[in-house]
């Protein structure tokens, strides 16, 4: 895998991914930003949600479970001094789908946090990563 981060002016910079996207990144107003982008950190929050969820759907349709919608709410503590590594990271997953076994979700999200999300595995290092889910039967609204 490779990306390119080119600077354009103050903490404003574009990053281009190995496989062509295009993406600005930000500071805040008070490090000299503009707030046009996420910061770096917000990505790596992304990136862990995304590769999570990615998952989750993935092993659901691949069981052939009636997966409509996935949601992932992604929340961390960061350390209070220099480095501001995250510490804890939840991630709460919201799994929509008419009669979707509870039982099949537990399954994928334990599944993508112990063995295919390489982004919460490799986190899961240095902070303590916590997953939770709830099922919605659009049914039962």
């Amino acid at each position: 895998m490779r990306a390119r981060i080119k600077w354009v002016e103050d903490v404003l910079f574009v990053g281009e991914s190995g496989s062509g996207h295009g993406l600005v990144i930000d500071g805040p107003p008070e490090h000299g930003g503009r707030n046009l982008g996420p910061r770096p950190m917000e990505l790596l929050l992304l990136g862990v949600g995304s590769c999570s969820a990615f998952d989750v759907v993935h092993i659901l349709k691949k069981g052939r479970h009636p997966v409509a919608d996935c949601q992932v709410e992604v929340r961390a503590e960061r350390a209070e001094t220099d480095p501001k590594v995250f510490t804890r990271i939840y991630l709460h997953f919201t799994v929509t789908g008419k009669g979707l076994s509870p039982a099949a979700v537990e399954r994928a999200v334990r599944l993508s946090a112990e063995k295919y999300c390489s982004a919460s595995i490799m986190l899961g290092q240095v902070a303590e990563v916590q997953h939770t889910f709830e099922v919605v039967d659009p049914g039962d609204s």
